[in-house]
């Protein structure tokens, strides 16, 4: 079996209307128009001579083109290619780059959806889904969370948290961190939701970086957290900050969480080695693929540190991708289900339309994972074709 052609369709559904930033970034006021603008991201779809094709996805937060013109020029090197040479292929794809520091952003996130597509092809030419693949089921389900919780008035959200909680989730998300010169606004708003749900529900608490510049705030909040009994304190401050992490970790007593936004057994490394977190989240559609999540997997599991995978504002394609990557994991924590998108008046296409099938099922609080060989899924054309970017 040969590689015969590899296509990066990339993909935009435009908000009709502004939205206020649905996380809390800095330079909001700035920031908002640009970087939720739309819904966005990149596929791989991979073709054989046998006629197989493989989908896999790369993460995408702005410029899908951009990530689309480095698969293109990274194609010509598949061509021929057996396939199955996943972890060859992506080690001659990485090369292409390493000795120009290339080990984050773009050029990974590209790598990612081509091994994705890679794995996703084995899985269907031997017929079985790709967690058999790598080794087998550890779990019968995914036990998930809702995420997550949004800025909006109290009662709005508390209505939310209460419906989750009908809907048999026992986790949920809150995000935090839009205020950060009045960190009291989190808390009151935290509590009303712990208060609303009852202490039977685990609560967890997202900052998206926000206190960054501000590590005193940022202890502040994640002692008045752990007064609230919340499970974990999630990426209190930005990647790049390990000193912070690690004066963090050091001081509090609830778990720290990050990972989403880095790339490679080399980001995750540093945060492991220096034990600067309790919980690793990578998103495979960005760190580097399957291939590279087992290796981040292997080492996570090594240094007793649970892994939750990230899935955040994807498309359906990574959904189904980790829902098999997570079910193979033994250190595996808790799924993220997407509860919410960036805008509640335009849902996301690419998440609820782009697969003929519905990947996400839950079940009394947990994800089923299809046995359907590969990633299982099938793209509805339609809707690949109404929003691809020329």
């Amino acid at each position: 079996m040969k590689i015969t052609k590899v296509e990066a369709i990339s993909l935009y559904v435009p908000l009709e209307e502004k939205i206020e930033a649905p996380i809390s970034i800095p330079h909001a006021d700035q920031l908002t128009d640009i970087i939720f603008a739309g819904y966005r991201t990149t596929l791989v779809r991979i073709t054989t001579d046998e006629g197989l094709t493989g989908v896999g996805e790369c993460m995408v937060r702005l410029a899908p083109t951009a990530t689309r013109a480095i698969i293109e020029d990274l194609a010509p090197m598949l061509i021929g290619r057996d396939p199955m040479d996943r972890e060859a292929i992506w080690h001659l794809l990485f090369s292409a780059m390493m000795n120009r520091g290339h080990h984050k952003g773009f050029f990974i996130e590209a790598i990612s959806g081509i091994d994705i597509a890679l794995w996703d092809l084995a899985g269907k030419a031997l017929e079985l889904p790709l967690y058999m693949l790598l080794g087998g089921r550890h779990h019968e389900r995914l036990k998930a969370y809702a995420s997550s919780l949004r800025f909006r008035a109290f009662d709005l959200v508390i209505a939310q948290a209460k419906g989750f909680k009908e809907r048999g989730f026992r986790a949920m998300k809150i995000k935090i961190g839009r205020n950060v010169a009045r960190p009291e606004a989190d808390i009151e708003f935290v509590k009303a939701i712990r208060d609303a749900v009852g202490d039977d529900i685990t609560l967890m608490v997202d900052a998206n970086c926000a206190y960054d510049e501000d590590i005193a705030t940022a202890l502040k909040v994640g002692r008045e957290l752990e007064k609230l009994g919340i499970f974990w304190f999630e990426e209190p401050i930005s990647p790049d900050n390990l000193d912070g992490y690690q004066h963090l970790a050091d001081r509090l007593d609830i778990r720290i969480a990050a990972g989403e936004a880095d790339f490679t057994t080399y980001g995750m490394r540093d945060l492991l080695t220096r034990r600067a977190i309790d919980v690793i989240q990578p998103n495979i559609s960005r760190a580097g693929g399957v291939t590279e999540g087992r290796r981040i997997a292997a080492l996570s599991h090594a240094f007793h540190i649970p892994y939750a995978p990230h899935t955040g504002s994807c498309s359906a394609v990574c959904l189904a991708a980790t829902l098999q990557f997570a079910v193979a994991l033994p250190n595996f924590m808790i799924y993220e289900y997407m509860q919410s998108d960036w805008s509640k008046d335009q849902p996301n296409p690419l998440r609820h339309e782009l697969l003929k099938e519905k990947i996400e099922v839950l079940e009394d609080g947990h994800m089923v994972v299809s046995d359907r060989p590969g990633i299982g899924v099938e793209l509805n054309e339609d809707i690949v074709e109404r929003y691809r970017v020329a």
